[in-house]
């Protein structure tokens, strides 16, 4: 163990007694800056404690440790701060003695035993009781208080020093990074957040930089971690001040829908909802599109990823509707990349179209998507590709239309199925190598054909049930096949025990069945934003749910 200095024992020694019960702005400061450090002393100490065959020794070894415990008992940041705390009972802990051997270490208890009862206790009639009898309160809310009325005072001196109003704005930028410099070490502290939230409003009124990087960091680490609670307003100004923490509150949600797709499947649009990041309508679209789009070129056929697109861009374009007509922007510059005849059809919900006019609609975006592949076809350059990618792109954020396609076929007949079924192959498979599209609208018809008769026939034929297993089993074709066979499971008309009786036979994969619940996770947020609500059909989703979670 690293030995206490004599320099950092009276280095400590006269902050604690400066400090005192001292509740003033600027002994919150000072004991804010240095709380980490602080922190670093008491673990040192703790070690040295630690170390120790008993009471007596450790009194011996470090005579300053009673006094500066006990002075450090009325700080309000220290018994405030969880983590200073947490050490400081430590410390005492190693101090008392389970069997005293002499009338030191008997004293040395009975201090303890009252020092903690004012630390923990709440009890009437306690040390801790009589000590704050004068305020009326128990310690735990007088230190609470104490610094709530001091961020108080701190919140309204930031709130006034960026006047708006004025020709000329005061804008004490000092104070703020000085203020702002205090909050790093409190800012899991609950207190904390209504002068978090006035330093990030400040950043963004008066458009100064004044906050350090420490700053952002630790108030972005905390929220990621759901250590600290702030308001929408002070999370979006932290996202407007911070490119970075935007950009890590998208790769989080990201990464919490690659590793508990259990959890999100079942409710994936509420979780964008209250991940905010919809809110942050100038720029966060075009990041987050960014992340995910590097992860789609990265993982081939991610549903995971493309269930995250899609039901992100649904809440975005809800968020973006309530906005006031003078505050919206044109849709273009959300989509900048995109050629401007997709954006109307594809970017308008299901919702908003009547369902008679589906499949023109459908049939629409057909011709408008073919129409951008014709000069990759014709073997066109970098710029016909990158077009298509970007077509394709905006396809897989409007999902919804895929999806709505895939259940009109459920019960279309076959003169209507060509353009729903291209436009299928053109959502899970976009490029055209080896003239793979053609290939791969013909294995969706064949697999279409095989559905049909697997869930219109009674009973289901056992030959269509085994082709439409073998079609599954391909690796090129395999999501698209199952894209289908769920939205058969959930829009046909036939009994819920053979529509569950036909997927047990046919998902028998763990892989495949986690595919399916991502499938299911998009068709179930499509119909959650529907005008109307099916509950024949909410019942079923949720059956198949729970039946391809629990096999």
């Amino acid at each position: 163990m690293e030995a206490v200095s004599d320099t950092d024992v009276q280095f400590w020694m006269a902050k604690a007694m400066n400090w005192g019960e001292d509740t003033s702005c600027s002994a919150l400061l000072d004991t804010s800056r240095h709380l980490g450090s602080l922190r670093s002393f008491l673990q040192q100490v703790l070690q040295g404690l630690q170390q120790m065959r008993s009471t007596s020794e450790a009194m011996k070894t470090f005579p300053f440790v009673g006094q500066f415990l006990g002075r450090l008992r009325w700080n309000p940041c220290v018994i405030v701060d969880e983590r200073s705390q947490r050490l400081l009972l430590r410390c005492l802990s190693c101090l008392y003695s389970a069997e005293p051997l002499n009338a030191v270490e008997l004293k040395a208890n009975m201090w303890i035993k009252n020092l903690l009862c004012h630390l923990i206790s709440e009890e009437e009639g306690s040390v801790a009781h009589a000590t704050v009898k004068h305020a009326g309160l128990t310690p735990k809310r007088y230190h609470s208080e104490a610094l709530q009325k001091v961020v108080s005072l701190m919140t309204e001196e930031v709130i006034k020093s960026c006047d708006g109003s004025s020709n000329t704005a005061r804008c004490l930028n000092g104070n703020i990074h000085t203020m702002a410099t205090a909050c790093v070490a409190l800012v899991t502290c609950p207190q904390m957040s209504p002068l978090i939230g006035a330093l990030l409003k400040h950043s963004m009124l008066c458009g100064s930089s004044c906050l350090n990087q420490e700053f952002i960091k630790e108030i972005n680490e905390a929220l990621i971690s759901k250590r600290l609670v702030l308001e929408d307003e002070a999370i979006v100004n932290l996202w407007c001040y911070s490119p970075t923490c935007l950009e890590g509150a998208a790769v989080s949600l990201l990464e919490s829908v690659l590793s508990d797709h259990e959890t999100m499947t079942q409710s994936l649009d509420k979780h964008v909802n209250d991940s905010l990041l919809q809110i942050r309508f100038r720029n966060n679209v075009r990041l987050c599109a960014c992340v995910c789009r590097n992860v789609l070129t990265e993982i081939d056929e991610n549903l995971a990823v493309r269930a995250l697109i899609q039901v992100f861009t649904a809440c975005f374009l809800q968020r973006l509707t309530g906005q006031k007509p003078q505050d919206r922007l044109p849709l273009r510059a959300f989509f900048p990349n995109v050629t401007s005849c997709l954006l109307a059809p594809l970017l308008t919900a299901p919702s908003e179209v009547p369902r008679e006019a589906w499949l023109d609609h459908l049939s629409w975006i057909r011709s408008l998507l073919q129409s951008v592949t014709e000069n990759e076809e014709a073997g066109g350059d970098v710029r016909a590709y990158q077009a298509v990618f970007e077509a394709w792109f905006l396809l897989v954020q409007c999902g919804y239309w895929v999806d709505t396609a895939a259940e009109l076929l459920v019960l279309a007949v076959p003169e209507n199925a060509d353009s729903l079924l291209w436009l299928l192959t053109f959502f899970h498979h976009p490029t055209n190598r080896g003239h793979q599209r053609s290939q791969q609208t013909a294995v969706a018809r064949e697999a279409w054909t095989h559905l049909r008769m697997l869930f219109l026939t009674r009973p289901p034929p056992p030959r269509h049930l085994s082709a439409v297993k073998e079609l599954l089993s391909s690796s090129l074709s395999a999501n698209l096949v199952l894209h289908l066979f769920l939205n058969f499971t959930v829009f046909s008309h036939g009994p819920v025990s053979i529509i569950t009786e036909i997927t047990d036979k046919v998902l028998t994969e763990a892989a495949v069945k986690r595919k399916a619940l991502w499938i299911l996770a998009s068709i179930r947020c499509r119909l959650n934003s529907a005008a109307t609500q099916d509950d024949r059909v909410h019942s079923r989703l949720r059956t198949l749910h729970d039946t391809l979670l629990q096999t």
